[in-house]
């Protein structure tokens, strides 16, 4: 391994975007691609050269990365890089998607003679753009110092889960996290939209659970999110947000668990996102107690 790698980002949306940058400033060299090419544009000033297809991107790379928006996005996208993926290519997979879909994606890198990593991360818009992501780690040793330099660049702590990414470590406890925060949000946004059928003051709520058990940092950074309007420009949007509260239904239904807290989850984002609120931040679930879609 050179000090200096070439690392392909294959999908520049809010992560992506920002995982890339940090991958550039770290003195990477970055081929970016994204199926919108305009949302990759703005990279090349931070040094990354924007391509127009998945195979330009991986050509020589050292590192692919992908942060798309699903499994079957990140198959398809994949097979359109297929003909320029060089055998022993490491790959990142940081895009969060089901227990099923690993098990996919595992085999097409079998297939193609490419080391997989199953690694999906953890943290939203502002703590991507600081390059202080958690990333959740399932991999083989032998090729962990390629990758680290990247998963360096991008966040500030690696967890390693395992040594097989078939496996789905990193993903499935991706998948437990998010199933918390998602339900802190739905519940948050709930206690807000009560407040205020009830003509209760919010602030009033968060001065009662003050520094005691019931307090929490994240609940109270969605409600100034809502409180203050603060829907744009989303740190985890509500599409996103539906998709990943049903990818956990499933995990659980595959596993003989009923999670009815995440199945009501993903109805609320539903809900929200046909009021027009599916590229606002996850908190605009708050909308989905209205049948008008109210601003608070």
């Amino acid at each position: 391994m050179t000090d200096k790698l070439t690392v392909s980002v294959l999908g520049t949306g809010i992560m992506g975007a920002a995982m890339a940058r940090n991958i550039a400033r770290a003195g990477h060299t970055v081929r970016a691609w994204n199926r919108t090419r305009a949302k990759a544009e703005p990279l090349a000033a931070d040094g990354a050269q924007v391509v127009g297809t998945p195979a330009e991107a991986v050509q020589g790379a050292d590192v692919v990365l992908t942060m798309l928006y699903d499994g079957p996005a990140v198959l398809q996208v994949m097979r359109e890089a297929a003909p320029a993926l060089g055998p022993g290519t490491v790959w990142a997979q940081s895009t969060t998607v089901g227990l099923d879909s690993v098990g996919e994606l595992a085999g097409f890198a079998r297939e193609h003679d490419l080391v997989f990593y199953d690694a999906p991360v953890l943290g939203t818009r502002q703590p991507a753009e600081a390059g202080q992501l958690t990333v959740l780690a399932a991999g083989p040793a032998e090729g962990r110092d390629t990758v680290t330099p990247v998963f360096e660049a991008v966040g500030a702590r690696t967890m390693w889960i395992g040594e097989d990414g078939a496996e789905a470590g990193a993903t499935r406890l991706k998948l437990v996290t998010n199933s918390w925060v998602l339900a802190v949000t739905a519940a948050g946004g709930e206690v807000l939209a009560l407040a205020r059928a009830l003509d209760v003051d919010p602030n009033s709520f968060f001065e009662l659970i003050e520094g005691g058990p019931l307090d929490m940092g994240y609940l109270r950074a969605k409600g100034d999110v809502i409180l203050n309007e603060r829907f744009t420009p989303a740190s985890f949007a509500v599409a996103t947000a539906e998709k990943d509260a049903r990818l956990i239904v499933r995990a659980g239904e595959a596993n003989g668990v009923r999670l009815d807290v995440a199945a009501a989850t993903a109805e609320r984002m539903r809900r929200a996102a046909d009021q027009s609120h599916a590229d606002e931040d996850m908190a605009a679930a708050y909308f989905a107690s209205f049948d008008d879609s109210p601003r608070s």
